[in-house]
């Protein structure tokens, strides 16, 4: 995808972008799928975008119960948070499919001898503006999972994924085991409660492309 419609760049012209490049700040790699990019008690100093494919972060309690707290599809940013505080990780960050991982060095980046670099100011204000973004998806999760009925976790996500696609068809980025670990359901009871809505004609789905149907009859 183009760098620059990424939020972290936007509004930097692509010569900005290039001396930011050429500062050594950024490197790529390549990941298989299922490979860990960052495990959990990691210290990292880097931010990663996702070029291509699809990463998870999750969480696995001591008991092994995992928890999908959040994912990064093409063009989205993970880390942001630890790199910047230097807390270790407590989410393992993994590959869902083979992806393509620019990472940006903070740590280097933001030491006062680069804020005379014409790119600084605008990269501080996307990294800002990236942190809002972080927050409000956070609580879209805590939202979808506040809910005790199963119903009313898979609507939520469901109609959070279609206003993102700006359509009533859509796929979204989260196999069957993914998703529900996201909305905290078991996943037999999560496919149930998805054969219930087909029957009641709320939904129509085949893996993870759904359509939204009815929508009034969705309690």
């Amino acid at each position: 995808m183009k760098i620059s419609n990424i939020t972290i760049f936007q509004n930097m012209t692509e010569q900005e972008i290039t001396a930011l490049n050429k500062s050594k700040f950024t490197k790529k790699r390549i990941y298989a799928k299922n490979t860990h990019i960052f495990h959990m008690g990691d210290v990292v100093d880097s931010i990663g975008i996702v070029l291509s494919g699809n990463v998870i972060i999750e969480n696995i309690d001591i008991w092994g119960n995992k928890s999908i707290i959040s994912y990064a599809g093409e063009g989205e940013v993970f880390a942001e948070t630890y790199a910047l505080t230097s807390t270790p990780m407590m989410v393992d960050v993994v590959c869902a499919e083979c992806c393509e991982i620019l990472f940006i060095n903070l740590k280097n980046i933001l030491k006062p001898e680069n804020s005379h670099n014409l790119w600084y100011p605008k990269f501080m204000n996307n990294l800002l503006m990236l942190s809002a973004q972080k927050n409000l998806a956070l609580s879209r999760r805590i939202f979808f999972t506040s809910s005790k009925a199963v119903r009313t976790r898979v609507l939520a996500y469901l109609s959070e994924q279609s206003v993102r696609a700006q359509s009533t068809d859509f796929e979204i980025p989260l196999n069957r085991q993914q998703m529900a670990d996201y909305l905290n359901l078991d996943r037999s009871g999560l496919s149930k409660e998805l054969s219930k809505m087909k029957s009641d004609g709320i939904i129509e789905y085949r893996k993870n492309h759904f359509i939204l149907l009815n929508m009034e009859n969705n309690l």
